[in-house]
């Protein structure tokens, strides 16, 4: 075989990718990670208070804090894109948008979700001050406050019914007069007298004053006094570097992976928002969990 600059590439610097460098230094397995931008989903929170030994950080010093732990197990990094991902021969070959390919024994993947926008007027310029993509990451900021969820589908639905329990009052705003959630869980949303149903509506504009948010205007032109706007109308899995390798995915574009994180491709595994394990309850300490697990794997592989 042909030789091989290293055992195991890891795609992804985030919550999940860091914790993986570290894991496979300790290993003893020759590892690089890969991504121009670390962070990812914890990159549009303005402040962590649910990572265990974190009361309460910036999500830049917590992962600051991740990238040096991992350069202190002796990781290697490259601030580059990865642009394709395929298999030849037994081993993968990774391409990055500086024109490099490097080959590898076992692949991970953790490159994230998009989160699919509304593109309303000052929504991208107002993410991480008043726009969130996360109520389980940010709804305990706004205790007792006027919200703005928006979405149909249970994501929506479940983080409106968590808001209601902790906010003033919850606005949900859904497209459609019709949801493709769970009925259970629609039935247990409209019995929350705190949550109203704003349908068949659509943001068109945030609104502030010199110092918060003020409210939302809809298309129609109603206007939802509110301090802050939640969005959860969708994800859309970011694993578009590996799409020639025909991996199984499920019907959200998520990759299917076994309880080893390991997908229909031996040797190439993946972690963090794109897999269908952890229930795809997309938090921190899952991503950083599934990591761990995915570097042991290779780990045992690698031992076989």
């Amino acid at each position: 075989m042909e030789n091989l600059d290293y055992d195991l590439i890891i795609i992804g610097a985030g919550s999940a990718g860091y914790p993986a460098w570290m894991y496979a230094s300790r290993y003893e397995l020759k590892n690089l990670i890969i991504w121009a931008q670390p962070g990812w989903a914890l990159a549009t929170s303005h402040k962590v208070e649910n990572y265990p030994g974190v009361i309460s950080a910036p999500w830049k010093e917590i992962m600051d804090n991740f990238k040096d732990h991992a350069i202190a197990s002796w990781s290697e990094i490259i601030n580059e894109m990865v642009t394709e991902v395929t298999k030849h021969e037994g081993h993968f070959h990774v391409k990055t948008s500086a024109w490099k390919e490097l080959k590898a024994k076992y692949v991970i993947v953790a490159t994230g979700n998009n989160y699919r926008k509304l593109w309303a007027k000052w929504e991208a310029e107002f993410l991480g001050k008043w726009v969130s993509y996360c109520a389980t990451c940010d709804g305990m900021f706004f205790k007792w406050r006027d919200i703005v969820m928006v979405g149909g589908w249970n994501t929506a639905i479940t983080e409106a019914l968590y808001l209601a329990d902790i906010c003033n009052k919850v606005y949900l705003v859904h497209r459609k007069d019709t949801f493709r959630a769970e009925n259970s869980w629609v039935e247990k949303m409209k019995s929350k007298e705190n949550i109203e149903l704003v349908l068949k509506e659509e943001v068109e504009e945030i609104t502030w004053d010199a110092l918060w948010m003020t409210w939302v205007t809809l298309k129609s032109g109603k206007e939802l006094k509110a301090d802050w706007i939640f969005v959860a109308v969708w994800t859309i899995p970011n694993v578009s570097v590996v799409d020639s390798l025909n991996l199984e995915k499920d019907e959200e574009g998520c990759l299917v992976v076994d309880a080893r994180q390991e997908t229909s491709l031996p040797g190439l595994y993946a972690a963090w928002d794109v897999t269908t394990n952890s229930n795809k309850f997309r938090q921190t300490i899952m991503s950083a969990a599934e990591w761990c697990l995915a570097v042991n794997s290779v780990h045992e592989d690698n031992m076989r």
